[in-house]
């Protein structure tokens, strides 16, 4: 009887035990979701954008997902500071400042001897033609008529060069490559050699000789003028004319979400193929949002979360090898259970979000007309206010955009379109719809359907850089089967091309006789 009592008082005990150890490992892990969600608050509020999105970017930070290193990736906000920067940041902005620098040196020195080369080439015909006025005046001939005319054709022809010259080759830079354009390099030496060899020329038979022939050194700096405008026509062919005909197909590929453009391009080194493609980007491409694409991780990462695994018998047991066993067979069975209707989930999420984006976009459609009817109302009464009492499209706006703010800015997070859309930048354009009387339509568009990079504001595109990596060297031609990268902060373009195909094109006759026909009816007709 005595130990029947002892017996079942143990195992009161060590259920109590049980019970107490579960409890404890469950408020444990309530209080470790707890940090963990304060902790990823802090490493998320460390990034805002620069401009303020439209009323908060809550649903932004609620979607992102923690990752597994956060310890070591993420700078903690601490109340004697409010901004904090890792050793990777530091390194990082160095690392930009000095590239920055050196890219500014590079471009100011390509300048500046382009400069000197410009004025060495445009000075050299009137050095020949002043020369010999100072060296020996008294030795040279009387020019003629035909000499003076030739001093109107050398006039005129330099400054056609000289404006030919400023147009084509000190435009503003468009963007700075990696390394120089060898067709530039190539046409600079070519006009250097060809000056040198001209001022060689001069000094050994007209100057050490003191030709008394004005008129032949006339036509000998013309000459010169003559074959500089030829090697501008050539700087035009190869910089300009070369590059027009379509030789190539290239697809360009956004890494990210999949969004892929395909562009013809001509003959282009792969760095003057990768600028033109960045330019298109910015004008073909829609906006990059990375909140798009965190639906799939919040998806995988709520399934891993759901599977918890307990030791009831406590750590001390002799059979915590074999439990260790049981649990990964006990994930894995769950996990496969969980893949079978995944599927399902998503089907019904996806019809989820579709139903509450059309109620959103309904009543924002709503809001938006009855905001434009109030500002018609206000334009026809207008003329009835006093001077003082009219307002301009930017009180227009301020006035009546808290009518539409709460359902733009419910479909706005709806959509993930929050952080692209700043409250001032929405006034703004409404009150350029207002001023140019365009329609609730057409004030929509730009939020109903993403636009290209550069509808929207400067920090989204504005000081971006960009890396080139290829196997091939960056100067070389394209070629059929040619495959380099476009690396950005937040994604990267991977860009293949494919050669034109040749087309055989044949001609076959056809006889205009062969088309006609006779129709024959028969009068009789079955009864």
């Amino acid at each position: 009887m005595d130990t029947e009592s002892t017996y079942s008082g143990y195992s009161h005990y060590s259920g109590r035990s049980r019970g107490s150890h579960r409890h404890g490992e469950r408020s444990r892990d309530r209080h470790k979701s707890r940090s963990k969600d304060s902790r990823s608050e802090k490493s998320v509020t460390i990034n805002t954008p620069p401009a303020e999105p439209l009323l908060g970017d809550s649903s932004l930070r609620g979607e992102q997902v923690q990752d597994d290193n956060w310890g070591e990736t993420t700078t903690a906000i601490t109340g004697t500071s409010e901004h904090s920067l890792s050793q990777e940041d530091i390194v990082r902005i160095t690392k930009d400042l000095e590239d920055s620098v050196g890219l500014d040196c590079r471009r100011y020195v390509a300048r500046s001897i382009a400069v000197i080369l410009g004025l060495l080439v445009f000075f050299t015909p009137l050095a020949f033609l002043v020369l010999p006025h100072i060296l020996w005046p008294e030795k040279l001939q009387s020019c003629g008529t035909a000499c003076e005319g030739l001093f109107i054709s050398v006039a005129f022809k330099l400054l056609i060069l000289l404006l030919a010259v400023w147009a084509l080759f000190f435009r503003p830079a468009r963007a700075g490559l990696p390394r120089a354009f060898v067709f530039r390099i190539l046409l600079a030496v070519l006009v250097l050699l060809f000056v040198i060899s001209y001022w060689l020329f001069y000094s050994v038979r007209i100057l050490d000789s003191q030709d008394k022939n004005y008129q032949g050194i006339v036509q000998y700096a013309v000459s010169l003028v003559d074959a500089l405008l030829f090697i501008h026509y050539l700087a035009v062919v190869l910089l300009e004319l070369r590059q027009l005909q379509p030789c190539f197909s290239v697809c360009v590929t956004r890494a990210t979400d999949g969004e892929t453009r395909h562009y013809n391009l001509g003959q282009l080194s792969i760095q003057r193929a990768a600028l033109a493609i960045i330019e298109r980007y910015y004008c073909d491409f829609p906006i990059h949002n990375p909140a798009l694409l965190s639906a799939s991780k919040s998806r995988a990462a709520k399934h891993l979360a759901g599977l918890k695994v307990y030791n009831v018998d406590g750590p001390g047991n002799n059979a915590s090898a074999g439990m260790a066993q049981s649990q990964s067979r006990a994930m894995i069975a769950a996990a496969a259970r969980r893949r079978d209707t995944s599927h399902n989930e998503l089907y019904y999420e996806e019809a989820e979000h579709e139903r509450r984006v059309r109620k959103r976009r309904a009543r924002l459609v709503v809001a938006v007309e009855e905001a434009f009817t109030h500002i018609k109302r206000m334009q026809e009464e207008e003329p009835k206010k006093a001077p003082g009492d009219v307002m301009d499209p930017r009180e227009a706006a301020q006035a009546i955009f808290p009518s539409m703010a709460r359902a733009l800015q419910k479909y706005l997070r709806t959509t993930k379109q929050q952080h692209c859309h700043s409250m001032e930048s929405i006034q703004q354009h409404l009150a350029f719809c207002i001023t140019n009387n365009l329609t609730p339509k057409a004030f929509l568009e730009s939020y109903l359907s993403p636009g290209p990079t550069l509808q929207y504001g400067k920090d989204h595109w504005l000081g971006r850089r960009w890396t080139l990596i290829s196997e091939a060297s960056v100067t070389s031609g394209l070629k059929d089967g040619s495959i380099f990268l476009l690396k950005c902060v937040d994604f990267s373009l991977v860009v293949t091309s494919k050669k034109i195909p040749y087309v055989q094109m044949s001609e076959e006759y056809i006889d205009p006789k062969s088309h006609k026909f006779v129709l024959r009816l028969q009068s009789e007709t079955s009864v």
